[in-house]
């Protein structure tokens, strides 16, 4: 790879050497400034990053002393321009990168510059994770068969990644079945520290991902990105930002027996997210912090954005240095980070003084207890003592169905008053083949909580009983937690004691196991711990994100039909990140986060509605009760277990040609040439449409007149109800596209894997099944089109075809923490491309609002302490916002706020002045050309 060197004009002379073995680096030296060596780990790699890319003009030596001069008590008012070493991608977040990036090649051309201008100037890695879907689920063949359905599927995805990884300098892509991106990131990926043309200096990393935070663990720093802006950086641009407040968060003591990482990071999430973290970054410090395993760091790190802060970082230690040498890191690589660390005052010292911080958290690890979260989100931790009482609690906002009042069991009081196994209303065809789970009932022990038991028939001629609270996915997934050896080797153990006890999954539960890497199909095959799982209906499904992303894979359509036709409340748990309404799979309403042991122990209890300390898991052989606690395993079964079955070996060897693929990826098909040649014909690769008709001097932004709300929203939307990634629902406006392209319904994949398209994007924009505009009564991608006499209810997308060939703009309406969750840029890209002009709220997540600002769609929060609600805004007013042509005098700096006028049928007006969240002036320069990619593609042009 070539990397980019940045010569820095070395104002502070801190330009020094350092010898590691025989080997001499070039560094520049914190030291050098005073004031630097007192600064909090993550500000010290921030004041390194500023040293060596000082050129006089987008980092001076004012910015340098300001972040050595840091005040951590004040309000970030200080713009800094950040050079990241590198970029990391996934597939889903990564093809559009790959669309724009080509397009921009044509674009620049047209513009009169060089299309070879439109490449990374450093490192730009992918990994293909997001697009396996568990189709295919408990049997050997599960594996097999979901990469054969992927690659079927995603075909020209793969060929265009293949075509951009040849035709782009500095971009590589790690083929799908390798593992997920954070988790081969930090296995194999990150660098710690770099050695660039003999200079040595801190890994750094953005990436297209939310949980690009994982790699904090390791002590790099680095956070998640829209799309659109990781673009700019991968050609050159800095990301801006202010130097941000930094919350120290205090760990003492250890985690007790019993406790897994899984149970540590949820504690942290809700700490966190109840204190209010967003902008800011979090570092923890502590003599805690040398008990905390490197994976467990990680696993914290990976969460990040679940509890909103920019990162959540560690420093580098012994553990850091460990981990590398474990993983497989050369020699010299790990003395170089060992050497570099400790000269930089960067090496956590444990009676070094503490750095001081804006804000101060502290845990005592033994005070953590064992938790799960939800039902919708990662913040809203259970103690799994109070799980089964909170679960009931919670029934009654998903269901109306009566409350069950007597003991005894639904399923049998059914058949017993009217022959429900031959019922026709309550009776479904089962999936399930084998004797096992005939007569079990998810409504068993259902007195005091909604209850509505429906019957399913297995083939074999035996029935179970189904009910609200029905776990109907258990899922071990996601790099937060398949990362960490303790407790995916928890979980295969807990698997092992529970089968010689004769314990099996409910019939109706679909199990998935979807490790991070292909380090952990070597671990268990070593510890013979598949065996075990699979007996439990546990098999390898694929080597990916699967559920957390959405992909669980269709429900037997049996046990769908049986939810959906009765309107069951079923769940999910799974041991990853995320846990928002419709991600996990569309016939779920409830969906918890868990430990990858507890998701074992779930799907043996097959329902949510249980008290794992007074209720059994079942009967062992001799008809004795096996309760949890029974079959739990020690921390010194897992820690044994792991020395004996993890080596560094392993890593090498799975990683030594990790760019290669397997056969099918090396047959692909692929395009020739530095410019891609575009099929019309294409569903899943369309040119992206931002650059047309694009002149080279940007037009004066205006002021809006005459919007409509296209959505009026609650609180805590997320990315996610935004721009859904899940399955295509049929009758919609993205499966109408598709339908008029020959594409038949079991060939829609995934929005998510749709996003080369925006064809498709745009009309999957606003449209998760569980979103809730207020402007109607259902849910779904619906508003209501004040285009047409008396505002009918419409899809979004029909109704924004409608508002655009009438020339009216829109705007959105919505709460607090609007844009929560995935960092996915189309949840910006699709906004702007249905005429939304501008979004209104009570609060932003950090990177949506960037991503709005990237795609020049203006950011804007209601007055402090008012809402859409307490305002009388109902959504149908006509709205004028004026003051945003402030912004075309740049010297005058950015506004504070912009006059909104929203005037109702009656004539009545309501205004008030809007908060402008355009924070920094490089925002403004990127909203005033219309978005970062314009911004980018004109100074290229002007370049030449």
């Amino acid at each position: 790879m070539e990397l980019t060197v940045i010569e820095s004009k070395n104002s502070f002379d801190a330009k020094r050497k350092l010898k590691v073995g025989d080997k001499e680096y070039d560094y520049f030296a914190l030291d050098a400034v005073d004031g630097m060596d007192k600064l909090p780990y993550s500000l010290k790699v921030l004041g390194e990053n500023l040293l060596r890319t000082e050129d006089g003009k987008n980092v001076t030596e004012d910015h340098i002393r300001a972040i050595a001069n840091w005040d951590p008590k004040a309000e970030p008012s200080t713009e800094i321009q950040f050079t990241p070493a590198r970029v990391l991608m996934q597939d889903f977040t990564g093809v559009p990168c790959v669309v724009d990036l080509a397009t921009m090649r044509e674009a620049v051309t047209a513009l009169g510059g060089d299309p070879d201008q439109v490449n990374p100037l450093n490192p730009a890695e992918m990994v293909i994770d997001h697009s396996v879907i568990v189709e295919a689920f408990g049997g050997p063949e599960a594996l097999a068969k979901n990469v054969e359905i992927e690659y079927q599927r995603n075909e020209e995805r793969y060929q265009f990644l293949r075509w951009g990884s040849e035709n782009f300098s500095n971009f590589r892509v790690v083929p799908p079945g390798t593992g997920i991106v954070h988790q081969v990131n930090i296995e194999y990926l990150s660098r710690v520290v770099f050695d660039n043309e003999g200079v040595a200096y801190p890994d750094t990393c953005i990436g297209t991902d939310s949980h690009t935070t994982m790699e904090n663990g390791l002590g790099i720093l680095g956070w998640g990105v829209g799309g659109i802006e990781a673009e700019a950086a991968m050609l050159g641009q800095p990301v801006s930002m202010l130097i941000p407040k930094v919350v120290g968060f205090k760990l003492t003591g250890e985690i007790p027996v019993g406790v897994t990482a899984t149970d540590v990071v949820l504690t942290i999430t809700e700490m966190l997210r109840k204190h209010g973290v967003v902008q800011k970054f979090v570092e923890f410090y502590g003599n805690g912090v040398k008990s905390v395993p490197l994976a467990n760091r990680a696993t914290i790190g990976n969460m990040s954005p679940e509890f909103g802060s920019t990162c959540a970082i560690f420093p580098i230690d012994e553990e850091t240095v460990n981990y590398l040498r474990l993983t497989g890191r050369p020699e010299e690589q790990v003395e170089r980070v060992e050497a570099y660390a400790k000269a930089q005052g960067m090496w956590l010292e444990q009676d070094a003084p503490e750095a001081e911080y804006s804000e101060y958290l502290e845990l005592d690890l033994s005070t953590v207890v064992p938790s799960i979260a939800g039902p919708k989100r990662p913040q809203d931790r259970i103690l799994l003592t109070e799980s089964k009482k909170t679960f009931r609690e919670q029934l009654g906002a998903f269901t109306n169905d009566p409350i069950c009042e007597d003991d005894s069991p639904a399923g049998a009081r059914m058949e017993a008053e009217g022959e429900a196994e031959d019922s026709a209303e309550a009776l479904v065809a089962g999936y399930n083949s084998s004797p096992r789970g005939h007569g079990e009932s998810a409504a068993e022990g259902a007195k005091g909580r909604q209850s509505k038991p429906v019957v399913v028939k297995s083939p074999n001629g035996g029935h179970y009983t189904l009910d609200h609270g029905m776990v109907a996915i258990a899922s071990i997934t996601s790099c937060t937690n398949t990362s960490n050896p303790s407790v995916m080797v928890g979980a295969g153990l807990i698997a092992r004691k529970a089968a010689a006890k004769g314990l099996k999954s409910k019939p109706w539960v679909k199990t998935i196991c979807a490790p991070g890497s292909q380090v952990v199909d070597g671990y268990f095959k070593r510890a013979d711990l598949w065996k075990d799982l699979e007996a439990l209906g546990f098999y390898l499904s694929g080597f990916g994100c699967t559920s957390c992303i959405g992909n669980s894979g269709p429900l037997p359509e049996e046990i769908s039909e049986a939810i959906n036709d009765n309107d069951l409340t079923a769940t999910a748990v799974l041991s990853g990140n995320r846990n928002f309404e419709g991600r996990i799979s569309p016939d779920v309403k409830m969906n918890y986060l868990a430990s990858p042991i507890m998701v074992i122990a779930y799907a043996i209890t097959g329902t949510m509605d249980f008290d794992f300390e007074t209720q059994p898991l079942g009967q062992d052989q001799d008809g004795n009760d096996v309760f949890l606690k029974d079959i739990w395993p020690s921390t010194e079964e897992i820690e044994s277990t792991i020395a004996e079955c993890i080596t560094r070996e392993m890593y090498v060897e799975d990683y030594a040609d990790v760019f290669k693929g397997d056969e099918q990826w090396q047959n692909l098909d692929v395009p020739t040439g530095k410019t891609f040649e575009w099929d019309e014909e294409s569903t899943y690769i369309r040119k992206a449409p931002y650059f047309e008709g694009m002149p080279i001097e940007p037009a004066p932004v205006e002021d809006i007149h005459g919007a409509r709300v296209l959505a009026k929203l609650g609180d805590s939307v997320t990315t996610d109800h935004i721009s859904p990634a899940s399955a295509i629902k049929p009758g919609t406006p993205a499966a109408q596209y598709l339908d008029s392209r020959g594409v038949e319904r079991q060939d829609y994949n995934s929005l998510g894997s749709r996003r080369g398209n925006h064809e498709v994007m745009m009309r999957g924009t606003f449209a998760n099944i569980r979103l809730q505009n207020q402007l109607v009564d259902v849910q779904g991608g619906y508003t209501r089109d004040f285009t047409q006499e008396g505002g009918p209810q419409s899809f979004i997308f029909d109704a924004c075809q409608n508002y655009k060939a009438s020339g009216i703009p829109l705007v959105v309406i919505a709460g607090k923490e609007y844009g929560t969750g995935s960092s996915r840029d189309w949840a910006a890209k699709g906004t702007n491309l249905l005429g939304v002009r501008a979004v209104i709220t009570e609060s932003f997540e950090r990177i949506h609002r960037s991503n709005l600002i990237g795609m020049g769609v203006i950011p804007l929060q209601f007055p402090e302490g008012s809402s859409h609600e307490s305002l009388g805004l109902d959504g149908t007013e006509t709205f004028d916002l004026t003051g945003i042509t402030a912004l075309n005098d740049e010297s005058a700096g950015i506004p504070e706020t912009v006059h909104v006028t929203a005037t109702k049928d009656n004539g009545e007006k309501i205004e008030f002045d809007a908060k402008v969240r355009i924070d920094t002036p490089g925002e403004a320069d990127y909203y005033r050309h219309g978005g970062i990619l314009q911004y980018v593609l004109r100074a290229m042009a002007k370049a030449q």
